[in-house]
């Protein structure tokens, strides 16, 4: 299967916000225009999705009626586009430009849910379009990539000009599972594989694809570190998340989360990769604390070969210094000195903080500064809680914001 792509003139760069398979192609000169008064915020509006923008800072909510666009911290909401036609499944921001990847909902009569607009509101218009086949279930940016994902295949295509560069067969992949590092120095992909429980890594500054058999059951949620060289992985039974190092494969870490089957919403991991953050349906958010070392942000060196990325798993760097060595470990069962003997349950790592969340409804976790944790969840409510990264325990409700009211969707 190719996808039809069409282009509207040159793509620009992207600016700041308030200043970037067989189907037919559309045309690219659609336009929003300004906002639209038709919806008011005392009207009740569907919340459709909501995802973080690429460093967790801000958040798009896709509504029955348009998008709108949130800032963490502090909170508020920086944008936003109502339209008449419909509303939209998938908002994918890039960062805090003006480029906006968007896919139209089941009722939007203008924009259909098989195909994805690229869409520059600093010029108030469509840049570029993907039309496929079939449904668009999900679509990731970095600055330099679009990846458009189906339910068996994923598309990879240059942000320069919307050539493709890439075809991966995956798995069944209906939830649109897909993460980007967002890295000068590195340029990874993880999907998932052929095989039930694999993720594929695909290292494209090395050439490199790396097949890891993370879970016997299906994978239902991953992440990746900023530069990509770790990956967290969740099953569909949910007790389960297991780190490893993205150039060889290793497993680093597990931890559990429990022991009920469980639908994992989100995973995230700190910056400094010192925690992790997981957010199900039994309404809690977990945090654990990490043992593993990577490269920081600030880091100059170049990723050129896998031993090279291999050696930046393996030697402290400049994380290092933000690591507390006060910081608490996750508690264990008091039966596992008996590892081995008895089940692997009494020798799990279990969470080190937890949040529970009022009302149990999707909802997906980040991680804010000076241990902080942002919510957002699908009834249109925000929280940030913080933990006491020496004592965990139960997190503290720091901040609560109802941004939407909403009319309850069926899950």
């Amino acid at each position: 299967m190719t996808s039809t792509v069409s282009t509207s003139r040159e793509i620009l760069p992207p600016g700041p916000f308030g200043s970037p398979n067989a189907g037919a192609s559309a045309s690219a000169s659609a336009s929003f225009g300004h906002p639209q008064t038709a919806f008011s915020d005392v009207d009740e509006i569907e919340l459709i999705s909501v995802s973080w923008n690429q460093d967790y800072g801000c958040f798009a909510a896709g509504t029955s009626c348009g998008f709108r666009i949130y800032n963490c911290e502090p909170f508020k909401e920086t944008f936003r586009r109502d339209l008449k036609s419909g509303g939209f499944r998938i908002v994918e921001m890039l960062f805090r430009c003006n480029i906006l990847a968007l896919v139209g909902a089941g009722d939007n009569s203008q924009y259909p849910p098989t195909k994805v607009i690229i869409w520059d509101d600093h010029q108030s218009r469509c840049i570029g379009e993907f039309a496929f086949r079939s449904d668009v279930r999900s679509v990731k940016l970095s600055r330099d990539r679009i990846v458009v994902v189906l339910e068996h295949k994923i598309y990879v295509y240059s942000f320069v000009d919307l050539k493709l560069l890439h075809q991966i067969e995956t798995l069944a992949n209906l939830r649109g599972l897909c993460c980007l590092s967002h890295h000068s120095s590195t340029s990874v992909l993880a999907c998932p594989g052929l095989q039930r429980g694999q993720v594929r890594i695909e290292h494209f500054g090395l050439n490199m694809i790396k097949l890891i058999n993370a879970h016997d059951s299906h994978i239902a949620c991953f992440t990746l570190t900023l530069d990509g060289l770790l990956l967290a992985t969740a099953s569909t039974r949910g007790t389960l998340i297991r780190i490893f190092n993205t150039v060889d494969g290793t497993r680093l870490q597990e931890v559990r989360r429990g022991v009920d089957r469980a639908e994992i919403y989100s995973i995230a991991l700190s910056p400094n990769v010192q925690w992790l953050a997981v957010a199900s349906d039994k309404g809690t958010v977990h945090i654990f604390s990490l043992r593993v070392r990577v490269v920081g942000e600030d880091s100059s060196s170049s990723l050129s070969t896998p031993s090279q990325s291999t050696e930046l798993l393996n030697h402290s760097s400049s994380f290092d210094t933000l690591i507390s060595p006060s910081t608490g470990a996750n508690p264990g069962s008091s039966l596992s000195f008996m590892r081995g003997v008895l089940p692997k349950y009494f020798s799990s790592e279990w969470s080190f903080a937890q949040f529970h969340i009022p009302e149990v409804t999707h909802f997906i976790a980040a991680f804010g500064s000076q241990n902080t944790v942002v919510i957002v969840s699908m009834d249109g409510s925000f929280y940030r809680c913080s933990f006491d990264p020496v004592h965990g325990g139960e997190m503290l409700q720091q901040e609560y914001v109802r941004f939407l009211k909403t009319v309850s969707r069926p899950r």
